[in-house]
């Protein structure tokens, strides 16, 4: 590769089926979740949180690799507090874990309590002090990776009013080994229509510059829409990678002519890599194929895959950080074993199908037909596919992410005012790159060779109304599914 040409420079050894570097968690913080059970409040949170609580917990338990969440315990707060759960890791205790969701639904819903935050403050005094006992333990054993620990708090009741009180209770808390205070407020409000986390910075006005500095970081408060998915989006937050010891990536570009006359280094633009997809093979049914059955050389034989369409997209409806696997590509068979009736009949009905996608900009979404997964398993594992048309009358498929596999991601739009200086730079920079790979690279010639050509030339087809107009196009398919 030519030096002047953009590449990237990862800290990691050659490319050899590896992740991008950035998602090795070596420094995960232990986490502290408590839960507000405080009546009537409770009655609206109970099932949402439990059931995307269990969800989680058997997600996370289930995956291979590196931990991603080192310790976690759990509490209830009501009129006192009761740790549920002491410290314990993930991987492995999901029987441990099912039971402190079972004592949470068992907690008595109905009643009546003045709305209070003094038992929270007392939960998160509790939780700092197990933490404390914990790390001597981990530190004598040489098995710690982080000395600061992050307490989330999740409750109904509004969420300034706990953060203030919070605020104000914890002046004279001793919050060292403390790396992050959360306050997760579950609205039932029409005011987010989004399933996206709303992330809300929140300072209380009442609260004193003195005071924040004691606590040493402002409280944060989140507000969520109390249903299981956004919930269980929040809680699949846990599983990036946290650390931030040293950046994951480089991104080099050639000099871009400014400043010094006979300036030869390249811009380097150091980047963070954050995971958009969970990796099936980390999971206990890695066995379950994604990837097409696509023949090699030297395969004998491949097993015969149906693909069910179930929906019609717009093309730019669908995002690509859900798209994950090898691409497939897909061209009307050559079987020999068919009729030549049915061959020409289905290469006709192929090239209307990828007629019909072209114009009217679409996509396909697919679901592979029921495989049998294992023995004990008494569930239907589906796999899911957007195939999409190309000009050359051959389609192609990649897998997609289902919602279990899909890890939060929530980033600020970019800014419209960027400094001059720096988009300048970067623009010439763009430039050079592309009048450089247009001067030093050579096209190569793009020669059609047909791996089957048929005996005989099929005749030209012609593409009436009644070929195109298929029930699944419709001009409504313009978001992506939410779910499967």
């Amino acid at each position: 590769m030519n030096s002047s040409s953009m590449r990237l420079e990862t800290r990691t050894e050659a490319y050899a089926g590896r992740p991008l570097p950035g998602t090795t968690h070596g420094r995960q913080p232990p986490r502290i979740l408590i839960v507000d059970v405080l009546p009537p409040f409770w009655t609206g949170t109970c099932n949402s949180l439990c059931e995307a609580l269990e969800n989680f917990f058997s997600l996370a338990c289930s995956l291979g690799g590196p931990c991603r969440i080192p310790l976690l315990s759990v509490y209830a707060a009501q009129t006192q507090h009761e740790c549920l759960l002491p410290f314990v890791q993930l991987s492995g205790n999901f029987q441990r874990l099912q039971s402190c969701v079972a004592e949470l639904r068992a907690v008595p819903r109905e009643g009546s309590f003045h709305p209070k935050t003094e038992c929270l403050k007392r939960a998160v005094q509790d939780g700092l002090q197990q933490f404390k006992q914990h790390t001597r333990l981990l530190r004598a054993g040489g098995g710690l990776s982080s000395c600061s620990v992050e307490i989330t708090v999740v409750t109904s009741q509004p969420g300034r009013q706990v953060v203030r009180d919070l605020e104000a209770g914890l002046k004279d808390t001793d919050l060292v080994s403390l790396r992050r205070l959360q306050v997760i407020h579950l609205s039932k409000g029409d005011a987010l229509e989004s399933m996206d986390v709303e992330w809300v910075s929140h300072s209380s006005d009442s609260t004193s510059p003195e005071d924040s500095s004691i606590l040493g970081a402002d409280i944060d408060l989140q507000t969520i829409r109390n249903d299981v998915v956004s919930i269980e989006t929040f809680f699949k937050a846990w599983l990036h990678d946290h650390g931030t010891d040293r950046e994951h990536l480089h991104l080099l570009l050639p000099p871009s002519g400014l400043g010094a006359p006979h300036k030869t280094d390249m811009m380097c633009v150091k980047c963070d890599v954050q995971e958009r997809v969970l990796n099936p093979e980390l999971l206990p049914a890695s066995g379950v194929a994604v990837n097409l059955p696509i023949k090699t050389a030297a395969a004998q034989t491949t097993s015969l895959w149906k693909l069910r369409v179930i929906k019609s997209l717009k093309a730019d409806g669908v995002c690509q950080s859900v798209l994950y696997g090898l691409p497939a590509i897909i061209r009307p068979t050559c079987c020999w074993k068919l009729d030549w009736d049915d061959l020409e009949a289905n290469q006709q009905h192929f090239q209307a199908l990828c007629h019909c996608l072209l114009k009217k900009d679409l996509v396909l979404l697919a679901k592979n037909e029921p495989q049998a997964v294992g023995p004990s398993w008494n569930v239907t594992v589906h796999a899911y596919y957007i195939i999409a048309p190309s000009p050359s009358f051959t389609l192609m498929a990649k897998p997609v992410a289902t919602r279990e596999l899909l890890l939060p991601c929530d980033f600020p739009a970019l800014p419209e005012d960027l400094p001059e200086g720096e988009l300048r730079e970067m623009e010439l920079q763009n430039q050079q790159v592309h009048t450089k790979a247009r001067a030093r690279v050579a096209p190569l010639p793009m020669i059609h060779v047909p791996p089957c050509p048929p005996p005989k030339v099929f005749k030209p087809i012609t593409f009436n109304k009644d070929t195109c107009d298929l029930s699944l196009f419709s001009d409504d398919d313009d978001e992506f599914l939410h779910g499967f």
